[in-house]
């Protein structure tokens, strides 16, 4: 009895570790995934490709901007397509990624050449934004940036 008891243990833990493992692997994928998008994101807006942005926003999508105003995805979209909304070069720093199910909360941060409404807006940017898997797709509904001094 001892030893059915043993190996039922034994593989009990084996099992585990393997879902445990399974799961970690699951959790980076969707980190490259977010990281990915946020990549796209930044490369739509360079090319002025409202287009390629549209489905990485969700329809209830808004962002807090570092003024406290609120836009959102139809007039950020309307500002990258007239180019209201531009940006000349980027360089992402560090990005965290915390997954909770169907939900990814991402904080980082980027350097950049880039206007809005013709105003210089070039410097440290520090941001934050919130996906949600809807379906087999993930999209941003929330964002908040701030500029670095």
């Amino acid at each position: 009895m001892k030893k059915i008891a043993y190996l039922f243990l034994l593989a009990s833990v084996c099992i585990g570790a393997a879902y445990g493992e399974e799961k970690k692997t699951a959790s980076a994928a969707t980190s490259d995934a977010i990281q990915k998008l946020e990549h796209d994101w930044a490369d739509a807006v360079k090319a002025g490709d409202a287009d390629k942005l549209g489905p990485i926003l969700a329809d209830d999508f808004v962002v807090l901007g570092p003024d406290g105003s609120l836009q959102t995805k139809k007039e950020l979209l309307a500002d990258v397509k007239s180019g209201t909304e531009k940006i000349e070069s980027y360089e992402f720093g560090p990005m965290h990624v915390k997954v909770l199910g169907n939900v990814a909360i991402v904080q980082g941060g980027d350097t950049e050449k880039s206007s809005y409404q013709g105003k210089d807006t070039s410097g440290k940017w520090a941001w934050m934004d919130v996906f949600v898997k809807r379906g087999d797709k993930w999209q941003v509904v929330r964002s908040q940036t701030t500029m670095l001094k």
